[in-house]
Protein backbone atom coordinates (compact mmCIF):
# COMPACT_ATOMS: atom_id res chain seq x y z
CA UNK A 1 0.00 0.00 0.00
CA UNK A 2 1.35 3.09 -0.96
CA UNK A 3 1.30 5.76 1.29
CA UNK A 4 1.39 9.52 1.28
CA UNK A 5 4.28 12.48 2.74
CA UNK A 6 3.85 15.70 3.31
CA UNK A 7 6.72 18.13 2.78
CA UNK A 8 6.48 21.33 4.59
CA UNK A 9 8.03 24.05 2.81
CA UNK A 10 8.62 27.45 3.84
CA UNK A 11 6.08 30.22 3.57
CA UNK A 12 6.11 32.38 0.64
CA UNK A 13 4.12 35.11 -0.99
CA UNK A 14 2.46 32.17 -3.28
CA UNK A 15 2.57 29.86 -0.05
CA UNK A 16 -0.22 32.71 1.65
CA UNK A 17 -4.25 32.22 1.66
CA UNK A 18 -5.93 35.66 1.89
CA UNK A 19 -2.26 37.24 3.60
CA UNK A 20 -2.28 34.43 6.20
CA UNK A 21 0.85 32.01 5.91
CA UNK A 22 0.63 28.00 4.40
CA UNK A 23 1.59 26.75 7.99
CA UNK A 24 -0.90 29.04 10.15
CA UNK A 25 -3.44 26.17 8.17
CA UNK A 26 -3.14 22.99 10.15
CA UNK A 27 -2.62 19.74 7.40
CA UNK A 28 -3.73 16.58 8.74
CA UNK A 29 -1.48 13.86 8.78
CA UNK A 30 -1.97 10.62 6.16
CA UNK A 31 -3.99 8.18 9.10
CA UNK A 32 -6.34 11.53 10.07
CA UNK A 33 -7.57 12.56 6.58
CA UNK A 34 -8.34 8.54 6.01
CA UNK A 35 -10.08 8.34 9.53
CA UNK A 36 -12.28 11.90 9.11
CA UNK A 37 -13.37 10.18 5.48
CA UNK A 38 -14.05 7.04 6.76
CA UNK A 39 -16.20 8.65 9.65
CA UNK A 40 -18.25 11.18 7.20
CA UNK A 41 -18.91 8.28 4.54
CA UNK A 42 -19.78 6.11 7.59
CA UNK A 43 -22.33 8.73 9.27
CA UNK A 44 -23.94 9.39 5.61
CA UNK A 45 -24.59 6.00 4.74
CA UNK A 46 -25.89 5.21 8.65
CA UNK A 47 -27.99 8.14 8.16
CA UNK A 48 -29.78 7.91 4.60
CA UNK A 49 -29.95 3.89 4.27
CA UNK A 50 -33.31 4.26 5.53
CA UNK A 51 -34.27 6.90 3.18
CA UNK A 52 -33.48 5.15 -0.31
CA UNK A 53 -35.38 2.26 -1.35
CA UNK A 54 -35.32 -0.61 -4.21
CA UNK A 55 -37.27 -0.49 -6.72
CA UNK A 56 -38.88 -3.38 -8.74
CA UNK A 57 -40.91 -2.21 -11.59
CA UNK A 58 -43.13 -4.48 -14.40
CA UNK A 59 -43.78 -2.87 -17.56
CA UNK A 60 -45.86 -4.41 -20.01
CA UNK A 61 -44.60 -4.77 -23.64
CA UNK A 62 -45.67 -5.45 -27.32
CA UNK A 63 -47.58 -9.11 -27.12
CA UNK A 64 -48.32 -8.76 -23.63
CA UNK A 65 -44.93 -9.45 -22.62
CA UNK A 66 -43.57 -7.98 -19.29
CA UNK A 67 -40.12 -6.89 -18.66
CA UNK A 68 -38.51 -6.61 -14.86
CA UNK A 69 -36.50 -3.85 -14.17
CA UNK A 70 -35.03 -2.06 -11.03
CA UNK A 71 -33.53 0.82 -9.92
CA UNK A 72 -33.44 3.45 -6.77
CA UNK A 73 -35.74 6.18 -5.24
CA UNK A 74 -35.39 8.68 -2.00
CA UNK A 75 -38.24 8.94 0.42
CA UNK A 76 -38.80 12.95 0.36
CA UNK A 77 -41.97 12.67 2.38
CA UNK A 78 -42.81 10.53 5.60
CA UNK A 79 -46.42 9.98 3.79
CA UNK A 80 -44.85 8.00 0.86
CA UNK A 81 -43.46 10.23 -1.51
CA UNK A 82 -40.13 8.93 -3.41
CA UNK A 83 -38.07 10.44 -5.86
CA UNK A 84 -36.68 8.98 -8.82
CA UNK A 85 -35.48 8.89 -12.02
CA UNK A 86 -38.22 9.34 -14.93
CA UNK A 87 -36.43 6.57 -16.92
CA UNK A 88 -36.49 4.19 -13.94
CA UNK A 89 -40.44 3.99 -14.57
CA UNK A 90 -40.71 4.71 -17.94
CA UNK A 91 -44.14 2.59 -19.26
CA UNK A 92 -45.26 1.23 -15.72
CA UNK A 93 -47.97 2.60 -13.56
CA UNK A 94 -46.45 1.41 -10.42
CA UNK A 95 -44.04 -1.61 -9.02
CA UNK A 96 -42.80 -2.84 -5.44
CA UNK A 97 -40.22 -1.37 -2.96
CA UNK A 98 -38.42 -2.34 -0.50
CA UNK A 99 -36.48 -0.31 2.82
CA UNK A 100 -33.81 -1.38 4.76
CA UNK A 101 -36.30 -1.83 7.75
CA UNK A 102 -36.89 -5.10 5.68
CA UNK A 103 -40.58 -3.70 4.44
CA UNK A 104 -41.90 -4.43 1.15
CA UNK A 105 -44.17 -1.89 -0.32
CA UNK A 106 -46.13 -1.30 -3.46
CA UNK A 107 -46.01 2.08 -5.19
CA UNK A 108 -47.58 3.95 -7.71
CA UNK A 109 -46.27 6.29 -9.94
CA UNK A 110 -47.89 9.98 -9.12
CA UNK A 111 -45.91 11.45 -12.46
CA UNK A 112 -42.81 11.24 -14.82
CA UNK A 113 -41.18 14.53 -16.44
CA UNK A 114 -38.55 13.19 -18.99
CA UNK A 115 -38.00 16.29 -19.77
CA UNK A 116 -36.14 16.94 -16.47
CA UNK A 117 -35.35 12.72 -15.86
CA UNK A 118 -37.69 13.63 -12.34
CA UNK A 119 -40.63 11.18 -11.33
CA UNK A 120 -42.18 11.12 -8.11
CA UNK A 121 -44.02 7.89 -6.67
CA UNK A 122 -46.05 7.25 -4.12
CA UNK A 123 -45.43 4.18 -1.15
CA UNK A 124 -48.35 2.58 0.57
CA UNK A 125 -46.87 3.81 4.06
CA UNK A 126 -47.33 6.92 5.94
CA UNK A 127 -43.89 7.11 8.37
CA UNK A 128 -41.03 6.74 5.97
CA UNK A 129 -37.86 8.14 7.08
CA UNK A 130 -37.45 11.62 4.28
CA UNK A 131 -33.76 12.76 3.53
CA UNK A 132 -33.05 15.77 3.67
CA UNK A 133 -32.91 18.18 0.25
CA UNK A 134 -29.56 20.52 -0.05
CA UNK A 135 -28.57 22.42 -2.87
CA UNK A 136 -26.16 21.54 -6.21
CA UNK A 137 -24.97 24.55 -6.50
CA UNK A 138 -23.32 25.17 -3.18
CA UNK A 139 -21.12 22.24 -4.44
CA UNK A 140 -16.76 22.62 -5.63
CA UNK A 141 -15.07 20.71 -7.70
CA UNK A 142 -13.28 17.62 -5.49
CA UNK A 143 -15.99 17.80 -2.37
CA UNK A 144 -16.41 14.41 -1.09
CA UNK A 145 -19.72 12.97 -2.04
CA UNK A 146 -21.33 9.76 -1.57
CA UNK A 147 -23.57 7.84 -3.57
CA UNK A 148 -26.89 5.61 -2.02
CA UNK A 149 -28.47 2.83 -4.37
CA UNK A 150 -29.06 -0.46 -5.49
CA UNK A 151 -26.88 -1.21 -8.27
CA UNK A 152 -27.83 -4.39 -10.22
CA UNK A 153 -30.27 -5.41 -7.52
CA UNK A 154 -27.84 -5.03 -4.27
CA UNK A 155 -29.59 -3.00 -1.98
CA UNK A 156 -28.06 -0.33 -0.19
CA UNK A 157 -24.78 -0.08 -1.62
CA UNK A 158 -22.74 2.59 -0.70
CA UNK A 159 -20.14 4.34 -2.95
CA UNK A 160 -17.66 7.65 -2.26
CA UNK A 161 -15.55 9.84 -4.89
CA UNK A 162 -15.48 13.30 -5.30
CA UNK A 163 -17.46 15.94 -7.68
CA UNK A 164 -15.67 15.69 -10.44
CA UNK A 165 -16.97 18.27 -12.57
CA UNK A 166 -20.03 21.08 -12.34
CA UNK A 167 -22.49 22.41 -15.51
CA UNK A 168 -22.39 19.41 -17.66
CA UNK A 169 -25.07 18.80 -19.83
CA UNK A 170 -27.45 15.74 -20.05
CA UNK A 171 -29.68 14.97 -23.45
CA UNK A 172 -32.92 13.22 -21.86
CA UNK A 173 -36.23 13.22 -22.95
CA UNK A 174 -39.16 10.27 -24.32
CA UNK A 175 -37.94 7.71 -26.83
CA UNK A 176 -39.36 9.49 -30.33
CA UNK A 177 -40.49 12.83 -28.50
CA UNK A 178 -39.70 16.08 -27.45
CA UNK A 179 -36.03 16.23 -26.15
CA UNK A 180 -34.16 18.82 -24.00
CA UNK A 181 -30.85 18.81 -21.93
CA UNK A 182 -30.56 18.78 -18.05
CA UNK A 183 -28.68 21.85 -17.56
CA UNK A 184 -25.37 21.95 -14.16
CA UNK A 185 -25.66 18.38 -13.98
CA UNK A 186 -23.12 16.66 -11.07
CA UNK A 187 -20.31 14.73 -12.85
CA UNK A 188 -18.68 12.37 -9.58
CA UNK A 189 -16.08 9.78 -9.86
CA UNK A 190 -18.37 7.77 -6.88
CA UNK A 191 -19.05 4.24 -9.08
CA UNK A 192 -22.57 4.62 -10.50
CA UNK A 193 -24.13 1.02 -12.52
CA UNK A 194 -27.77 -0.05 -13.60
CA UNK A 195 -29.51 -0.22 -10.60
CA UNK A 196 -27.73 3.17 -9.30
CA UNK A 197 -30.28 5.96 -11.76
CA UNK A 198 -32.59 7.15 -9.15
CA UNK A 199 -30.90 7.06 -5.89
CA UNK A 200 -29.07 9.47 -3.91
CA UNK A 201 -26.24 11.50 -4.27
CA UNK A 202 -25.72 12.88 -0.68
CA UNK A 203 -22.57 15.94 0.68
CA UNK A 204 -20.53 15.36 3.62
CA UNK A 205 -23.56 16.71 5.54
CA UNK A 206 -26.06 14.17 4.90
CA UNK A 207 -28.14 16.25 2.81
CA UNK A 208 -29.28 14.61 -1.36
CA UNK A 209 -27.73 17.19 -3.63
CA UNK A 210 -28.36 14.52 -6.67
CA UNK A 211 -30.62 12.11 -8.00
CA UNK A 212 -27.91 9.76 -9.90
CA UNK A 213 -28.35 8.50 -13.04
CA UNK A 214 -26.38 5.47 -14.73
CA UNK A 215 -27.89 5.93 -18.56
CA UNK A 216 -24.49 8.30 -19.50
CA UNK A 217 -22.53 4.77 -19.83
CA UNK A 218 -19.75 2.61 -17.72
CA UNK A 219 -17.22 5.11 -15.96
CA UNK A 220 -19.07 8.28 -16.26
CA UNK A 221 -21.46 9.23 -13.08
CA UNK A 222 -23.35 11.96 -13.57
CA UNK A 223 -26.44 12.97 -11.42
CA UNK A 224 -29.43 15.37 -11.94
CA UNK A 225 -28.93 18.58 -9.36
CA UNK A 226 -31.37 19.39 -6.72
CA UNK A 227 -31.57 23.00 -6.90
CA UNK A 228 -34.41 25.30 -7.28
CA UNK A 229 -35.74 24.35 -10.48
CA UNK A 230 -35.38 20.82 -9.74
CA UNK A 231 -37.84 21.42 -6.63
CA UNK A 232 -40.22 23.16 -8.76
CA UNK A 233 -40.50 19.90 -10.97
CA UNK A 234 -40.81 17.90 -7.80
CA UNK A 235 -43.76 20.30 -6.51
CA UNK A 236 -45.50 20.06 -9.95
CA UNK A 237 -45.28 16.57 -10.52
CA UNK A 238 -46.64 16.02 -6.56
CA UNK A 239 -49.69 18.42 -7.35
CA UNK A 240 -50.76 17.99 -11.01
CA UNK A 241 -48.71 14.53 -11.98
CA UNK A 242 -46.83 16.39 -14.77
CA UNK A 243 -44.85 19.13 -15.44
CA UNK A 244 -46.00 22.22 -18.12
CA UNK A 245 -43.90 24.08 -20.37
CA UNK A 246 -43.98 26.71 -23.42
CA UNK A 247 -43.60 26.13 -26.84
CA UNK A 248 -42.02 28.27 -29.57
CA UNK A 249 -41.60 26.00 -32.25
CA UNK A 250 -37.94 26.63 -33.09
CA UNK A 251 -34.82 24.60 -33.19
CA UNK A 252 -32.28 27.40 -32.72
CA UNK A 253 -27.72 27.39 -32.46
CA UNK A 254 -25.59 29.75 -30.94
CA UNK A 255 -23.80 32.11 -33.47
CA UNK A 256 -21.75 35.43 -32.78
CA UNK A 257 -23.46 38.51 -33.56
CA UNK A 258 -22.88 40.74 -36.38
CA UNK A 259 -20.29 43.10 -35.13
CA UNK A 260 -22.35 46.32 -35.33
CA UNK A 261 -25.10 45.10 -33.80
CA UNK A 262 -23.11 43.19 -31.12
CA UNK A 263 -21.62 46.92 -29.89
CA UNK A 264 -24.96 48.01 -29.87
CA UNK A 265 -26.40 45.39 -27.47
CA UNK A 266 -23.17 45.20 -25.80
CA UNK A 267 -22.83 41.19 -26.37
CA UNK A 268 -21.33 38.60 -28.35
CA UNK A 269 -23.57 35.66 -28.82
CA UNK A 270 -26.86 35.69 -30.07
CA UNK A 271 -29.43 31.92 -31.55
CA UNK A 272 -29.50 31.19 -34.84
CA UNK A 273 -32.84 30.26 -35.98
CA UNK A 274 -32.23 27.16 -37.41
CA UNK A 275 -35.97 25.29 -38.52
CA UNK A 276 -39.12 27.21 -37.54
CA UNK A 277 -42.09 24.69 -37.20
CA UNK A 278 -44.72 24.95 -39.28
CA UNK A 279 -47.92 26.89 -37.88
CA UNK A 280 -46.21 26.86 -34.60
CA UNK A 281 -46.20 29.97 -32.52
CA UNK A 282 -42.57 30.99 -33.71
CA UNK A 283 -44.28 30.85 -37.47
CA UNK A 284 -47.40 32.44 -36.54
CA UNK A 285 -45.12 35.33 -34.83
CA UNK A 286 -43.49 35.71 -38.47
CA UNK A 287 -39.84 34.60 -37.33
CA UNK A 288 -37.84 32.94 -40.30
CA UNK A 289 -35.16 30.67 -40.38
CA UNK A 290 -31.10 32.60 -40.47
CA UNK A 291 -32.98 35.23 -37.65
CA UNK A 292 -31.21 35.83 -34.65
CA UNK A 293 -32.81 35.97 -31.44
CA UNK A 294 -31.24 37.89 -28.73
CA UNK A 295 -33.79 38.49 -26.09
CA UNK A 296 -37.40 36.90 -25.05
CA UNK A 297 -39.45 38.72 -22.90
CA UNK A 298 -37.20 41.41 -21.63
CA UNK A 299 -34.17 38.96 -20.82
CA UNK A 300 -31.16 38.64 -23.31
CA UNK A 301 -30.68 35.40 -24.78
CA UNK A 302 -26.95 33.70 -26.10
CA UNK A 303 -27.34 30.20 -25.56
CA UNK A 304 -30.15 27.66 -26.15
CA UNK A 305 -30.08 26.78 -22.31
CA UNK A 306 -31.10 30.33 -21.71
CA UNK A 307 -34.31 30.00 -24.32
CA UNK A 308 -34.90 26.68 -22.80
CA UNK A 309 -35.42 27.75 -19.16
CA UNK A 310 -37.68 30.93 -20.18
CA UNK A 311 -40.22 28.22 -21.56
CA UNK A 312 -41.75 28.30 -18.51
CA UNK A 313 -45.55 27.59 -17.64
CA UNK A 314 -46.63 30.37 -16.92
CA UNK A 315 -45.42 31.62 -20.44
CA UNK A 316 -47.82 29.91 -22.19
CA UNK A 317 -50.80 31.52 -24.17
CA UNK A 318 -49.19 35.49 -22.57
CA UNK A 319 -47.91 36.95 -25.64
CA UNK A 320 -44.36 37.72 -25.63
CA UNK A 321 -42.08 40.52 -27.07
CA UNK A 322 -39.58 38.54 -29.29
CA UNK A 323 -36.07 40.16 -29.93
CA UNK A 324 -34.11 39.62 -33.29
CA UNK A 325 -31.69 40.71 -35.39
CA UNK A 326 -32.65 40.27 -39.67
CA UNK A 327 -30.56 41.44 -42.06
CA UNK A 328 -28.25 43.42 -39.66
CA UNK A 329 -31.45 45.41 -38.19
CA UNK A 330 -32.55 44.48 -34.50
CA UNK A 331 -36.68 44.33 -34.49
CA UNK A 332 -39.40 43.15 -31.76
CA UNK A 333 -42.18 40.40 -32.74
CA UNK A 334 -45.00 39.20 -30.39
CA UNK A 335 -45.15 35.87 -30.05
CA UNK A 336 -47.68 33.68 -28.22
CA UNK A 337 -45.96 30.83 -26.91
CA UNK A 338 -48.27 27.35 -27.00
CA UNK A 339 -48.06 24.54 -24.69
CA UNK A 340 -45.40 21.64 -24.94
CA UNK A 341 -47.30 18.31 -25.77
CA UNK A 342 -46.13 15.10 -25.02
Amino acid sequence: MSSVLFVDAPASAADRRDGVPDEAFERPSGAEALDAYSRVVTTVARDLAQSVANLRVTRRMRGGRAAIGGGSAVVIAPDGYLLTSAHVVEGARGGGSSLVDGRDLRFSVVGRDPLSDLAVLRADARDLAPARLGDASGLQVGQLVVAIGNPHGYAGSVTAGVVSALGRSLPVGRRGGPQRMVENVVQTDAALNPGNSGGALVDGNGRVVGINTAVAGVGLGLAVPINDATRRIVAALMSDGRVRRALLGVAVGPRPLPPRVAAQLGRREGLEVIEVVEDGPAAQAGLHAEDLIVGLDGTPLGGADDLQRLMTAERIGRPLELEIVRAGTVRTLAVVPAELEG
